[in-house]
């Protein structure tokens, strides 16, 4: 469990931090604050860092320090939770953050269910010490969290970032194109690229301003960059905005929803504004972009340009752009709202039942069954897998001449033989892959076998953890508080129906849960389908 040592920030008291047996040589994060700003930040030496912040004016004018300590915090979880503080901190709006946002990149380790299952009863605790004032769920459905530059980013968003970075600080005038689908995360780069290019000492002095094309997306934007130190409402621009001025670098979202002069409402602007440029009635608003700045960066879908009047995408084709792609975020067919959707079921979250395309969600009452799709679906397109929550012992591990772990309405299971990639060893399709086995690992269908630690109430209408049912004792031996346990099961579960880039199978061992669950899951049932099929 954590605990947080408040006290005043000043000379004394940092010399006081000596006294403390976890401030010297061990990580932790802390909140440093004044009512109104604040700094988060993590270091393996608070103390330490204490006086290299105290010799910034900026830093001198935070009054009071707050440092998280837990026995089970290291180096990945303690960046990972400052990365999720700052995220959450700069949406919840009370504090304006001191932090610049270079560094917050998206990283996986192990348990990092268990971290995130920690920090959720952390934000509680801040909640109660009035250091945050809305709940996470609340905040993660809030545009200013979707669209902050404090976003974490992944590596392949962190390497197109730096590539620009590089560019512009050689001098160059360039173009660049970044392609991504839905989901992909472009408008987050965007919003992160103004942050992260202003706070560089290098490029601080240059004009930079966000085109979004379309009105209500632009005011959201203009929202957000209002409540981050740094930026300001007035750098989110429309297309028009751009004309007769010029600026550094621009950087457009939804690039693909620029104009050209089609089927527009009224033509008076848009000629105007071609006559300024010197462009005549062929002008389009990529144009005014490419007259208005030396630099660009366009943020670009072709497949979401949905009308006769958007730019054509030859007029992308043809730039002298350096092309980047995203790729990285479409992990399931069913994109971020099914991410969403999963997210809402296991919060308890009143939504209707949908489908997602051709995504292929169903729920399997029979176990049977869902192994048999399961070898189908690994014989035709490849790493189909079973997983499942930690409800079993791993007796074969200790007993190489048992046949079975799981026994499941007579079907009998082994857990994965072995730890080190396990989705690719030769046998996998025939065993059942634990969180530990299956994190960080893409597969093209997966079959989740909802153990019985984890009930419903029909009744509350909430979720229900069965502590001693649950059998990862390395998983549960801190955890302590119920909340954390339940935070840890329900996000291993999050990222168990999350590994299915074509399809998602589902088979819940509690009866309860198992009505609760089918409720927004079609229904698989062998027969019909036979008989229909015939």
């Amino acid at each position: 469990m954590h605990r947080v040592l408040s006290q005043p920030y000043t000379v004394d008291s940092i010399k006081s931090l000596n006294q403390h047996i976890y401030t010297k040589n061990w990580p932790v994060v802390y909140l440093l604050e004044n009512g109104k700003e604040m700094y988060v930040g993590e270091t393996g030496n608070v103390q330490a860092r204490f006086k290299q912040h105290y010799k910034r004016e900026d830093r001198r004018l935070l009054t009071r320090s707050h440092v998280i300590i837990d026995e089970e915090y290291n180096k990945s979880a303690t960046l990972d939770i400052e990365s999720w503080l700052i995220q959450y901190m700069a949406a919840d709006g009370q504090y304006t953050l001191q932090n610049g946002n270079g560094g917050l990149s998206d990283h996986d380790y192990f348990d990092r269910e268990k971290y995130k299952a920690k920090f959720d009863v952390l934000w509680s605790t801040l909640q109660t010490m009035g250091l945050a004032q809305k709940d996470l769920f609340e905040l993660k459905n809030t545009d200013i969290f979707k669209y902050s530059p404090y976003k974490s980013l992944t590596e392949e968003q962190l390497t197109i970032v730096h590539a620009i970075k590089d560019s512009l600080e050689q001098g160059e005038q360039s173009s660049h194109t970044i392609q991504g689908g839905p989901g992909t995360g472009k408008s987050v780069l965007a919003s992160y690229l103004v942050k992260y290019l202003k706070q560089d000492e290098n490029l601080a002095d240059m004009k930079i301003g966000l085109v979004v094309p379309m009105t209500s997306l632009r005011k959201t934007f203009q929202r957000v960059f209002s409540k981050v130190k740094g930026l300001s409402a007035s750098m989110v621009l429309g297309p028009n905005d751009v004309i007769g001025k010029q600026y550094d670098l621009l950087i457009v979202d939804e690039a693909h929803r620029l104009k050209r002069r089609v089927n527009l409402s009224g033509y008076g602007p848009f000629d105007k504004a071609n006559n300024l440029l010197g462009l005549g009635k062929t002008g389009t608003q990529l144009d005014w972009i490419l007259r208005s700045s030396k630099s660009q960066i366009f943020m670009y879908d072709k497949k979401q340009s949905v009308t006769p009047s958007d730019v054509r995408s030859s007029s992308f084709a043809t730039l002298s752009a350096k092309k980047y792609h995203l790729t990285s975020q479409l992990r399931v067919m069913g994109g971020n709202d099914y991410i969403e959707y999963v997210e809402n079921i296991l919060t308890t979250v009143p939504i209707e039942k949908r489908s997602f395309g051709k995504y292929d969600l169903r729920y399997f009452d029979n176990i049977h069954e869902l192994q048999n799709e399961i070898h189908v679906k690994d014989k035709e397109h490849g790493l189909a897998r079973l997983v499942a929550g930690y409800a079993w012992n791993w007796q074969t591990k200790k007993d190489s001449s048992l046949d079975y772990d799981i026994n499941l309405d007579g079907l009998k299971l082994k857990w994965n033989s072995t730890m080190t990639d396990w989705v690719n060893s030769k046998n996998a399709v025939n065993e059942v892959g634990c969180i530990h086995t299956i994190q960080g690992y893409d597969l093209n269908y997966v079959g989740v076998i909802i153990g019985p630690e984890l009930s419903y109430d029909p009744v509350a209408k909430k979720l229900v953890v069965y502590k001693d049912k649950y059998l990862d004792t390395n998983g549960k031996r801190t955890l302590e508080s119920p909340e954390e346990l339940e935070r840890y099961i329900i996000n291993i579960y999050k990222t168990l129906l999350t590994r299915g880039i074509k399809g998602t199978y589902i088979h819940a061992v509690d009866k309860d849960l198992a009505i609760y669950i089918k409720e927004y899951f079609t229904y698989h049932n062998a027969k019909t389908e036979n008989e229909n099929e015939q």
